[in-house]
């Protein structure tokens, strides 16, 4: 739980965000689920190149990584090895949870599947906060998943809900 000037800090720096403009990240936005579904291939080129034994899927490997690290840099503006590795793991980490939560919704388990796309939703923005500055490194913390079914935008106690729920607002995937 975060103390109230850790809490007001973190207020500070998403009204600043929000100053003057609204914060328009479409363009962040579908370039970073570009970089998960990057982060997915390179998953599934080692995989290939595990199961079959031929190395050409590791040189499309390091092809795909090559790009996804570039795109990354467009996103990530603090190349501190922590920020970037967190921030990497933090959007592979959403897109898997997302796909084990649509198989639980394809296999008719609504409950699971909507607990694993708020754990989804939640490490998404918590990516966010950590590249736009509203959350520090040592804030990243591990939390829990919802105890009832409610909108996946909506804030609960502790750090990562107050992100989730702030940066929802911050951003507008729908804006152009």
């Amino acid at each position: 739980m975060m103390d109230n000037a850790k809490l007001n800090d973190f207020m500070d720096k998403v009204k600043k965000l929000e100053k003057g403009e609204k914060l328009d990240l479409s363009s962040g936005e579908d370039l970073s689920i570009g970089i998960m579904n990057l982060i997915s291939i390179e998953e599934h080129l080692f995989f290939s190149g595990g199961k079959t034994g031929e190395t050409k899927y590791y040189d499309l490997l390091n092809e795909v990584r090559k790009m996804r690290v570039e795109l990354l840099r467009e996103i990530i503006k603090d190349y501190n090895g922590e920020v970037w590795c967190i921030s990497k793991h933090l959007l592979a980490a959403s897109m898997r949870v997302m796909e084990v939560g649509t198989k639980a919704l394809k296999n008719g388990d609504k409950e699971k599947a909507r607990g694993l796309f708020k754990k989804s939703y939640d490490l998404y923005n918590l990516f966010w906060g950590l590249n736009l500055g509203v959350v520090s490194k040592g804030e990243v913390k591990q939390f829990g998943g919802p105890k009832k079914e409610e909108p996946i935008a909506h804030t609960e106690p502790g750090l990562l809900g107050k992100v989730s729920g702030l940066i929802g607002k911050v951003l507008d995937c729908c804006r152009e």
